[in-house]
């Protein structure tokens, strides 16, 4: 058990789904990226998603991309985010997962990013763009050094395909709410609840639901369905707003 599982399973003991707020690295500025990232820590975040940039984010929509081209333009890398958290390393009470583009792994290189990784305190990686059968060399280096990489799936993964990534699935599963880029959903669509019924089934580890989550009230048809609750584009706006994420992580105590 990853301690991102122990995480999740410890907020569903005390009566709550977990809270996982994306933030991209690097957004709105530099030094406000960690500001912010310390505002989710002290509010109620079980595990943060950081997001790494990247100028071709095929799964990202509007309000996402944006904050990546933001972060790109200020001179966000791989290599800064990991030398950022190295530095900070033992500050945050969430666990670290990072996001982002195979690309930028690959060109890190697999061996010294997940030997970085390590040393920065990221417990996850979710890659959207690196497919199931093509990710066991990444998979075998991240797990030599602790690392889960996280499965995604979506309304169109079969019950046999998720059962196959069961056999190998960490941390938790992310599951994608809607077919589309992130933020752009404005109701979930009624297959939602079959996919989570076979995803139970098939995975003994616990089910995160994202995109498209604004309020907590999005979740209450699926009840137990979800253990954890993943927000990105809604959490980016509301900071461009306020200049602030403590509002927003208000609504989910």
């Amino acid at each position: 058990m990853t301690s991102l599982t122990e995480r999740i399973n410890a907020a569903n003991k005390a009566g709550r789904k977990a809270v996982i707020p994306f933030l991209t690295a690097g957004f709105p500025t530099k030094t406000d990226f960690f500001t912010h990232l310390e505002e989710l820590d002290a509010n109620g975040a079980d595990i943060i998603e950081i997001g790494v940039p990247f100028s071709d984010p095929a799964a990202d929509g509007p309000v996402v991309e944006a904050a990546s081209i933001r972060a790109l333009e200020q001179g966000v890398t791989l290599h800064w985010i990991m030398q950022e958290l190295i530095k900070r390393r033992g500050q945050y009470q969430a666990e670290l997962v990072l996001m982002g583009y195979i690309n930028p792994f690959f060109q890190y290189g697999f061996a010294e990013f997940a030997e970085d990784a390590a040393k920065a305190g990221v417990s996850g990686l979710i890659v959207p763009d690196l497919p199931f059968g093509e990710d066991q060399e990444f998979k075998t280096i991240l797990k030599e050094q602790g690392i889960a990489l996280i499965s995604l799936i979506g309304l169109n993964t079969p019950k046999e395909r998720m059962q196959a990534y069961a056999e190998q699935a960490e941390g938790y599963v992310y599951v994608v709410s809607y077919m589309g880029t992130t933020g752009a959903a404005v109701a979930f669509p009624p297959e939602l609840k079959k996919t989570l019924s076979d995803a139970r089934e098939a995975f003994d580890i616990p089910l995160a639901l994202g995109f498209g989550i604004k309020e907590p009230q999005q979740l209450e048809p699926f009840g137990d369905a979800i253990d954890a609750v993943v927000f990105g584009s809604a959490l980016i706006k509301d900071i461009e707003e306020k200049g602030t994420a403590v509002p927003f992580m208000e609504r989910w105590k």
